[in-house]
């Protein structure tokens, strides 16, 4: 199982919902921390809360919607040399739940794609290369486990879009330690899955980061959360290392 006492990770969508927990859990293991909001403010709370556990964090700011503020962002870790070797996309956008689907609006589409598919995407290609000369590197990009469903197409076209991505970027480093995965929280009651979701967000974890933590060499999965909920994260890698296996 991967150490990341002293390693640093940034989290998209930190200040709230499963990005909160996340953060959180990872700095129980001494993972140091970027924590990206769409306002630094945002993230005052999460922010003192770990370093409160001992590990150096700060936090980063953009828009995702913005490409050119996800650029700057990203300009701004590298201007502080911060050796990031484990990202976890996330933030994501649910835009609306369309009763009329066949009147589904375009913007749907073109937002979603923005926040889901791209910001992820070239977050993904910015860091992938230095993960890659270093030997060592963990993404993880949030998927959703919703199909068959029109009222939500937007949403669901661009997590669809991702896992294509997510899964043709495994390819190009399987059998390496730079290991590229999906993870999907399930429906959760955060502010993204309302009121109604089946699962508390404390179910996602440890099964959120199983990705991280796994030390098989292997990308292109999705490692659902909720497969792992009421394990150690010890017996969660073990379970995702016997059971869940590349597409290739």
């Amino acid at each position: 199982m991967v150490n990341v006492k002293g390693k640093w990770a940034l989290i998209t969508g930190a200040s709230r919902g499963i990005g909160y927990l996340t953060a959180l859990f990872m700095a129980e293991q001494g993972c140091n921390l970027v924590l990206h909001s769409r306002t630094k403010e945002h993230c005052d709370k999460i922010l003192k809360e770990v370093k409160e556990k001992g590990v150096e964090a700060y936090a980063v700011e953009a828009e995702l919607t913005d490409l050119a503020q996800v650029e700057k962002m990203l300009a701004d870790i590298d201007a502080k040399e911060t050796p990031v070797s484990i990202v976890l996309n996330n933030a994501g956008l649910q835009i609306a739940y369309r009763t009329d689907y066949l009147n589904t609006p375009a913007s749907d589409y073109t937002e979603s794609f923005k926040i889901n598919t791209i910001a992820p995407a070239m977050i993904c290609y910015h860091f992938l290369p230095k993960m890659i000369a270093n030997g060592f590197g963990r993404i993880l990009n949030t998927t959703s486990g919703i199909r068959l469903d029109p009222h939500q197409a937007g949403y669901s076209a661009s997590k669809a879009a991702l896992d294509k991505i997510t899964i043709d970027l495994g390819h190009t480093v399987q059998g390496t330690d730079v290991m590229i995965n999906l993870t999907d929280p399930g429906w959760c009651r955060t502010d993204l899955g309302g009121p109604h979701a089946t699962n508390a967000p404390e179910s996602a974890i440890p099964g959120i980061v199983v990705g991280v933590f796994a030390d098989d060499k292997k990308s292109g999965r999705n490692l659902g959360a909720q497969a792992f909920t009421g394990m150690t994260l010890e017996e969660a890698v073990a379970y995702a290392e016997a059971n869940f296996d590349s597409p290739y």
